[in-house]
Parts: structure tokens; C-alpha cells; sequence
């Protein structure tokens, strides 16, 4: 996939908004297991987790290439994620995610080791395929494979890194996240957090959003170190930040209007999914900085608008 496009400055990942709004929520969130939080109010921490949930390859279930370039474990489907390699010579490798609804999600895959392919698309049958370039615009199928889906539930793909926000237990994004939910009181509060530090120390990276390389991939920890990047990077690096403290949290790509855009969606026990891109148009006074306690996802939405300016394309 072409991220040419993600240049607008004006069109910052779309929780930051969502962010001003969940900043003033005094409601709390519990732990149910899926992402762990103690309750807010006075005196009260969330519980911070010492160690984030990582991609295994566990070996028992993998697929292999006929001449053993290509490797998948599939071990973990349930889990919402597969795990592929590239050992050969062609430069450029794309995987292609067709889910059981007939979309498609294409994955650049970096060359090397192991990295995380996410099965986003739900329960049921799944193609993968593994392209290998060839010349210009020709790929030949390296590796294909069909298999069916059994989530263990509808959070568990958006919990692992992955391509387009990749980290491991020590990346610099996650100890950041791991201090920042030290001194947050509850999911909310830790959201929150994370929007304050992102915007803080980000800036938008004009120059490399006019030329911007084919099938880019971010890397939260590289923009946290320069301390800038374009809207994909922001997403990247506060998907990374959330997931690894347990909070289920989406990267979608789209368009906002005419421009190629990234954003995130982000799950509580007490909003439900807070989803649909939020426009940002510079002017900061069309989301409330007052809302009350206890607004549903659909309550906020009349404050801070419902998204009918972006098409999702990819959700990563």
C-alpha cells in the first residue's frame, strides 16, 4: 500500500481528539481480565503492567514455502494474529490478508525474522498470501494458505504489536507507557496521559510528509527519538503505548475527505469502543472540554462529531 498521501498536517490522528473529551470522564474502568485497571479516584493507581503481550512462534502449526523462503506459524490464530518470514534474495515482499468478508488487507513485510501479521477481519475463513517481487510490478505467490478463525474474543487482535506499530517488551514507547501508567489513575486517566506526552513531544514532519516512501512503515520508538513524524506515526506510536499497557486499540488507515489519513480507535470497559475519525481542522473548540461523567461513546459523539468525513480502509 502507497502512504504518499499522509501528508496534511491539519488532520492529526483522530484519538487526540477523542483524548480532550476523555480527559475530563470521571468514570472509572475495571479489570475484566482482557486489560488491567484498578479503579479511579483519589489515591487510587492503575494497575500497570510489568511485561506487555507478545507474538509467539510456537511451532505448531507452520507453513513453508517450497523452497523454504517463506515461513508462517499459525499457532496463535486464536489470538488474532499469524507470524510470517522472508529469508530469500528479491527485494520486496508483500502479504496479503483476505478476510471472511472478502476485504483485503495488504502488509509491506520487512525482511528478516518473524514479524506480526494481524487477523482483524473476525471469526471465520481467512486466505493468506505471501508475494514475492519480481520485476516493476510483478509478484509471483510464494506461499498461500487458507484456514479458519475461532478469536477468543473481539479484543485479542488488537493487543499484540504488528507491522504498522511494531515493539518489543523493551522498545523505549513501551517503558514510556509503563511510566506514564504509573502515575494514571485509571484507563481513562491513562489515555489521557498518553494523548498529553504524544502531542507534547511529536511534531509534524512536513519535509518527509512531501515525500513520503512506497509501502512505509512506522516505528513508534524511531519517533519518539526524533521527536516528530506524519499522521501514520502518531497513530503508530499511540497504538503501541496503549496496547502494550493492555488497552485494545485499533490503527485504522482511510481517507478524511480527499487525504490519505491514519487514526485510532480505542476500547474502555466504561465507553465501549470510541471509534468513527474525528475531524480536526485546527480549531480545538469544536470538541467540549466539559463533559460530564459517564458519557457513552454515542453521547460523545454529539459533541465531538460522528466521522461521516472518513472511509476506513485498513485496520490494522
Amino acid at each position: 500500500m502507497s502512504t504518499g498521501r499522509f501528508f496534511h498536517h491539519n488532520f492529526i490522528v483522530s484519538l487526540l481528539l477523542c483524548m480532550i473529551a476523555l480527559l475530563t470522564l470521571n468514570a472509572c474502568s475495571k479489570d475484566d481480565g482482557k486489560h488491567t485497571a484498578s479503579e479511579g479516584g483519589s489515591g487510587k493507581k492503575r494497575t500497570t503492567l510489568d511485561s506487555c503481550p507478545m507474538p509467539d512462534a510456537s511451532g505448531s502449526r507452520v507453513w513453508t514455502s517450497t523452497d523454504q523462503t517463506v515461513q508462517v506459524d499459525a499457532s496463535h490464530t486464536e489470538d488474532g494474529y499469524v507470524l510470517v518470514s522472508y529469508t530469500g534474495s528479491a527485494d520486496k515482499v508483500q502479504v496479503q490478508v483476505t478476510n471472511p468478508d472478502g476485504s483485503r488487507n495488504p502488509y509491506p513485510l520487512e525482511l528478516g525474522s518473524y514479524k506480526g501479521i494481524p487477523l482483524t477481519g473476525g471469526n471465520g475463513d481467512y486466505l493468506l498470501q505471501v508475494l514475492i517481487h519480481v520485476s516493476g510490478k510483478k509478484y509471483a505467490i510464494g506461499l498461500s494458505e487458507s484456514f479458519t478463525v475461532q478469536l477468543k474474543d473481539e479484543f485479542t487482535p488488537y493487543l499484540y504489536p504488528n507491522q504498522y506499530c511494531d515493539y518489543s517488551p523493551d522498545s523505549d514507547c513501551v517503558l514510556k507507557g509503563r511510566e506514564i501508567s504509573r502515575n494514571s489513575t485509571d484507563d481513562l486517566n491513562y489515555i489521557g496521559n498518553v494523548y498529553q506526552f504524544v502531542i507534547q513531544n511529536i511534531s509534524y514532519d512536513e519535509d518527509f510528509a512531501k515525500n513520503i516512501p512506497v509501502n512505509y512503515l512506522p516505528n513508534p520508538d524511531t519517533t519518539m527519538s526524533v521527536k516528530k513524524g506524519i499522521c501514520l506515526d502518531y497513530a503508530s506510536l499511540t497504538t503501541a503505548m496503549l496496547r502494550s499497557q493492555g488497552i485494545p486499540t485499533k490503527l485504522e488507515v482511510g481517507y478524511s475527505d480527499d487525504v490519505y489519513h491514519a487514526w485510532v480507535s480505542v476500547w474502555t470497559e466504561e465507553t465501549g469502543w470510541i471509534d468513527n475519525a474525528i475531524e480536526f481542522t485546527g480549531d480545538w473548540t469544536r470538541v467540549d472540554p466539559t463533559l460530564g461523567a459517564n458519557n457513552k461513546s454515542s453521547s460523545v459523539k454529539k459533541y465531538i462529531g460522528d466521522g461521516s468525513h472518513y472511509t476506513l480502509d485498513y485496520n490494522y
